[in-house]
């Protein structure tokens, strides 16, 4: 612990700061997928997977309401692709070159040093995949390697237990909850706060690794060893 000169306990020091750069990539490739800015041609196969009627319950602690009309739908990604805050990626299956699932980097503080991951929308042929952890490892990478933020977050509503999970999987750290954090779809939302710092990523890189490998799945394309970082 370290005090001041009136023997108050204060922070760690943090030498040679510098704040971290913004997004600004547009491919980011892993072994079986990559993240590439939101654009254009992504659209068709993203309205394909995300706004049939029977992936509706993929909406329901989105921002948006489900859409199911194509001009609706562009509208709403075109808005996207010029967003810088939050910076959208189209999730590729690198086998077919189909977008499968968008996420971003949002609330992105460089004086804070401090950057979210959050619209993360997984059409259903996504979820539960080797490409839904490798991209979480690629954008956690992103992050703290080449932006050099010292703060990765993940919130979510209290409610969203898949979402819960998921962030406890990927090795986010529960912090806590703000209730009613704020109006959504007409109901109340109390938010739940994870984080990974620069500390720890180092760590758990190398479980997400050690998971992805190709000698953690078998000849059926089935994990051996579950992801679950410590």
């Amino acid at each position: 612990m370290r005090y001041n000169s009136f023997n108050q306990p204060i922070g760690d020091e943090v030498k040679s700061f510098q704040n971290p750069k913004n997004p600004s990539i547009n491919t980011i490739e892993g072994k079986y997928s990559k993240l590439e800015h939101l654009n254009s041609s992504h659209v068709d196969d993203l309205f394909t997977l995300l706004c049939a009627k029977e992936n509706d319950a993929n909406w329901t602690y989105l921002p948006n309401e489900p859409i199911h009309d194509s001009d609706e739908f562009k509208a709403l990604m075109n808005t996207r692709i010029e967003s810088q805050d939050p910076y959208f990626f189209a999730i590729i299956d690198k086998a077919t070159g189909k977008a499968l699932g968008i996420l971003s980097l949002l609330r992105i503080n460089t004086k804070a040093s401090s950057i979210e991951v959050g619209h993360i929308h997984y059409s259903s042929l996504l979820k539960r995949t080797r490409i839904a952890t490798e991209v979480q490892y690629l954008l956690a990478k992103y992050v703290f390697e080449t932006l050099e933020y010292r703060r990765y977050e993940w919130k979510c509503d209290s409610l969203n237990e898949p979402s819960k999970r998921a962030a406890l999987r990927l090795g986010f750290t529960y912090e806590g909850t703000f209730r009613q954090a704020l109006v959504y779809k007409g109901r109340t939302r109390d938010t739940d706060w994870f984080s990974i710092t620069d500390k720890e990523w180092p760590n758990i890189k190398q479980q997400y690794e050690d998971w992805l490998d190709e000698k953690n799945f078998n000849s059926d394309g089935n994990q051996v060893n579950k992801l679950s970082i410590k």
